[in-house]
């Protein structure tokens, strides 16, 4: 059982020689999303909630240049600014973003310089290359591209690790190979019903990078029932809808929630330094602490494992 004071509630982040929680808060939300998440987020109940996180058992809160144009960071740099500053075992992350088609090394510097502005940090203590695959890899790979000026501000001092967060795990090995990344973020392609991720999580594992798990609700499919049909933002189809429904049947059998199993799913993999679960109220930040708390039992998880759709309806299905 994984949950606060627990022996494996703080973990190393592989070789960054920073600490995580076994679960981080993803600040998406609290920018107000409401395109994403169905509903807007007044600034004052942002900046309150990422008060509320810094003060929580949990001590990372992950965030983004580009959610809701810089507004997630702008609250988180409120809140922090209330507290006098980052608490000395708290980690804010955040990652770099293009402007449009620009994915240059300048756009690079120009992110970092509006995040540290937004946050109020001297020092950003990790920065993910963003959502690099819909953008040119030869671009942002070049000599004094995204990658290589992304790893000079790390070199300069100005961040202190680098790491590389997206969707794609065939496009996110190709960035992996190059070196130099510290951290991997993968998102919709490590869950209960996708494993699109297998390949990039064993490169990453062989090349000591560590790994953060985020959306292992695939975007509401495995947390509220009826809430949505889709997965990973593309319409699930009829055999992932099925698997879904027979997992939450198994998991009302061992009485728990589909939501429950999928969070301690990913908690309980040992390649997991920590699961970013985004969120935009503080009593939900309570429930899941609280659910990490529940005993669940392995031979749910063997059943789960047993109920996973084939390969051929993961995201990134690609036949070989």
């Amino acid at each position: 059982m994984t949950a606060p004071g627990s022996e494996d509630w703080l973990r190393p982040l592989g070789r960054t020689g920073l600490q995580v929680t076994a679960v981080a808060v993803g600040g998406a939300p609290l920018g107000s999303m409401p395109e994403n998440f169905g509903h807007e987020v007044a600034y004052d109940d942002g900046v309150a909630l990422a008060a509320y996180v810094l003060d929580s058992p949990v001590r990372v809160l992950d965030t983004s240049n580009g959610y809701s144009g810089g507004e997630s960071e702008r609250r988180i740099g409120a809140a922090i600014a209330q507290r006098g500053g980052v608490p000395a075992d708290f980690l804010v992350t955040t990652k770099v973003d293009a402007r449009g088609t620009d994915y240059s090394g300048a756009r690079v510097r120009a992110s970092v310089a509006e995040s540290r502005q937004r946050l109020g940090l001297d020092q950003l203590p990790l920065v993910y290359l963003h959502d690099p695959e819909f953008h040119d890899f030869d671009e942002l790979s070049a000599p004094g591209g995204a990658v290589d000026t992304l790893m000079a501000l790390r070199d300069e001092g100005v961040i202190g690790h680098v790491g590389l967060a997206g969707g794609t795990a065939q496009e996110m090995q190709r960035y992996l190979a190059l070196g130099g990344f510290e951290v991997l973020l993968v998102h919709n392609r490590w869950t209960l019903v996708d494993r699109s991720a297998t390949e990039l999580v064993a490169q990453a594992e062989d090349l000591g990078v560590a790994l953060v798990n985020a959306a292992v609700y695939g975007g509401g499919l495995l947390a509220k029932p009826g809430s949505t049909t889709k997965y990973g933002y593309r319409e699930a189809s009829p055999v992932t809808l099925q698997a879904v429904e027979a997992m939450r049947a198994v998991c009302a059998e061992h009485g728990t929630d589909l939501a429950t199993a999928a969070l301690q799913a990913s908690v309980r993999d040992p390649r997991v330094s920590t699961t970013v679960v985004g969120l935009s109220r503080p009593a939900r930040l309570d429930a899941l602490v609280a659910s990490l708390g529940t005993a669940l039992p392995d031979a749910l998880f063997d059943t789960l494992e047993e109920l996973r759709p084939p390969r051929e309806h993961w995201l990134d299905f690609s036949p070989s």
